[in-house]
């Protein structure tokens, strides 16, 4: 048996079937392995043969195994983000909101009810105006008295 031809055409015929050639390594390597372990028990009388219907059989199997599972991915392979924040960026976050409400504090207690149920619950103009019994445009000069307070306020840090 010629080895060097003889694999040589095995990698080839796996190549034209859209192995790549690390695939086509790893298909010769295991029809060889398949091939000592069949000869240990009888005689293959024709290896060269066994060796390429091996090759085949088991890319044909990683074909079906690929459209059923998908593809496989080496963990060395893989890039993994991470999106946690980091250590600094949750700190920075901890003491943005400590200085938001410190100056959430500093508004007055009527805007800042009329800011807070517009932004934390949601509520529109209209719906707060008639909760409190004020007219819409009192609503919006609270909430943009607020809104400018507390940008100024921020800006500086």
């Amino acid at each position: 048996m010629n080895i060097k031809k003889t694999l040589a055409s095995i990698r080839a015929a796996l190549l034209r079937r859209g192995n790549s050639a690390q695939d086509a390594e790893d298909l010769i390597q295991e029809a060889w392995v398949r091939l000592a372990g069949y000869q240990g028990e009888q005689v293959v009388e024709q290896p060269e043969a066994f060796m390429m219907r091996t090759a085949l059989n088991l890319s044909i199997d990683a074909h079906r195994a690929r459209m059923t599972r998908g593809d496989e991915v080496l963990v060395e392979e893989a890039v993994i983000i991470d999106l946690a924040p980091t250590a600094e960026d949750a700190m920075l976050a901890k003491e943005r909101l400590a200085r938001l409400s410190e100056g959430l504090s500093r508004l007055s207690e009527t805007t800042r009810a009329i800011l807070l149920a517009h932004r934390l619950d949601g509520l529109t103009y209209g719906e707060i105006a008639r909760a409190r019994g004020v007219s819409i445009t009192t609503v919006h000069s609270h909430i943009a008295k607020a809104t400018l307070q507390l940008t100024s306020w921020m800006q500086g840090w």
